[in-house]
């Protein structure tokens, strides 16, 4: 699997909004993929009208784009083992349901649901496990025609012969084996026409030249009928890796209910793409590093001997933790346009309130205080748009008191320029020390004493000196006049 030999493949069904569980499997085979320089392929399986939806089509790839997941074959992109959406492909289909039944592999069945279920509750009655009986496995080829022509409608099935055994060898499992036995017959084609998810999954992992299938864990159980339909068709069988669920606190499958988001509301609650794509990364794989990293070298370091087979456990913390880590690594350029992509209802844009020029220097003020599009926009507030102070900064420059600040603006009229030099003048002045001396200044240069939104993250807000050099000579004085009006000195 090395080189450009190696084709890996996301293949969702655009049921629903792409969620956290399904980007981790769609990463991790882009992340095998470029670490050996191969292929990675996107395949969207629409082939139930019933569930399937434009809208969510477009929206996954959309999703996959913003996350840096771009296909190499697929969608959009195109490729030589076209058409990408399974909806295009019954042509493909059709010339393979013909083989199998002309081999007999395959035969028709007109079992209704009702008899079915019927046989399913008898066998669950009698302590066996539910599976096909063979009911229509002897029909003549004359039965068949005179009940196609009667209009009944058909299913097909696949022959399973019992008394052998389909193994393989999982990249992430180990050796599997299952009994035909205790598969049965199963069905292949709908009744409506449509091929199940068993037959065209796997036909499109053959044709389109995947060799290593990525994929669930509650996947396992297909790949044996899977290998069996392809065997039959004589067509090149992938490699398997079946990676562990990812589960919620309580231990359940990841749900909304459990703390999953979808793409869409992570994006448009601010995180971003680096951040989601290291946090997935390590979730269920190990990395001798735990530095922050682009996507390359996520991709050179990922392996598959490296995934887990124990359920990797979401943990909100810890994708928090790599949000942190993204906005301190992010070029300015990139995060500046982030901080302007969500204005609160009614209010001012951000870069309607920093002013001209001042952009990049905010930026690296209050990055180590911002969490997301939000949190710089009260920063911006709170630093351009007027004298707001919360409650425990009124406080602090209350109990500092009038000749605190009236000391201040003779330290600042003195012409102390740097925030070092001023503050050390004003110690020197007040006789104030470490928080005595420093919170006040927080609390009049920024509007708080600490970071509210992220107190565990951040205890303090940005950097005194960096929000003295941002603020001006001019801004500071107002500050420190607004702080002294406060304790009544003005």
């Amino acid at each position: 699997m090395n080189g450009t030999h190696l084709k890996t493949r996301f293949a969702p069904s655009p049921t629903g909004l792409l969620h956290l569980g399904n980007v981790r499997t769609a990463l991790f085979n882009y992340l095998l993929a470029r670490a050996a320089d191969g292929v990675f392929l996107l395949r969207i399986e629409d082939t139930d009208a019933a569930r399937g939806h434009e809208r969510f089509s477009e929206g996954l790839q959309e999703d996959l784009l913003w996350l840096g997941l771009a296909w190499d074959q697929g969608p959009q992109t195109g490729g030589p083992d076209g058409p990408y959406l399974q909806s295009q492909r019954g042509g493909v289909y059709a010339r393979y349901f013909t083989l199998l039944e002309e081999t007999a592999a395959a035969y028709r069945c007109f079992c209704t649901e009702h008899q079915l279920d019927a046989e399913r509750r008898a066998q669950l009655a009698a302590g066996r496990p539910p599976r096909y009986s063979g009911r229509c496995r002897a029909l003549t080829a004359s039965e068949v025609r005179d009940r196609l022509a009667a209009g009944q409608p058909a299913t097909l099935r696949f022959r399973v012969d019992a008394g052998s055994v389909v193994g393989f060898k999982d990249q992430v499992r180990g050796p599997q084996q299952f009994r035909t036995g205790d598969i049965g017959d199963f069905v292949i084609r709908r009744s409506d026409g449509t091929p199940s998810f068993f037959f065209s999954n796997a036909i499109d992992d053959a044709v389109m030249g995947v060799t290593l299938v990525v994929r669930g864990e509650d996947h396992l159980a297909n790949t044996p009928r899977q290998i069996l339909i392809l065997r039959a068709l004589s067509l090149p069988l992938p490699q398997y890796a079946h990676i562990a669920m990812v589960v919620g606190h309580d231990g359940s499958p990841l749900s909304k209910r459990t703390g999953s988001r979808s793409v869409q509301e992570l994006r448009e609650g601010g995180f971003l793409p680096l951040a989601i794509a290291n946090y997935l990364a390590r979730l269920g794989h190990s990395y001798d590093s735990n530095d922050f990293m682009p996507l390359d070298m996520l991709a050179r370091a990922f392996s598959i001997a490296r995934l887990h087979r124990a359920p990797s456990h979401f943990d909100e913390t810890q994708l928090l933790h790599w949000q942190k880590e993204a906005v301190l690594h992010a070029p300015a350029d990139e995060l500046w346009r982030w901080m302007c992509s969500t204005t609160p209802a009614a209010g001012e844009r951000i870069d309607n309130i920093v002013p001209s020029g001042l952009a990049e220097q905010f930026i690296e003020a209050v990055r180590e205080n911002v969490m997301t599009p939000v949190d710089a926009y009260v920063w911006a507030g709170n630093l351009f748009a007027g004298s707001a102070y919360d409650g425990e900064a009124r406080e602090v420059i209350v109990a500092a008191g009038a000749p605190f600040f009236t000391s201040a603006l003779g330290c600042l009229q003195a012409g102390a320029g740097e925030f070092r030099d001023f503050s050390t003048s004003l110690g020197v002045a007040t006789g104030a020390r470490g928080r005595s001396l420093f919170m006040p200044l927080r609390a009049a240069l920024t509007g708080a004493v600490h970071d509210a939104r992220w107190p565990r993250v951040w205890p303090h807000g940005p950097g005194l000196d960096r929000i003295w050099n941002l603020l001006g000579p001019a801004r500071v004085r107002r500050r420190l006049e607004e702080a002294a009006r406060i304790t009544g000195a003005g």
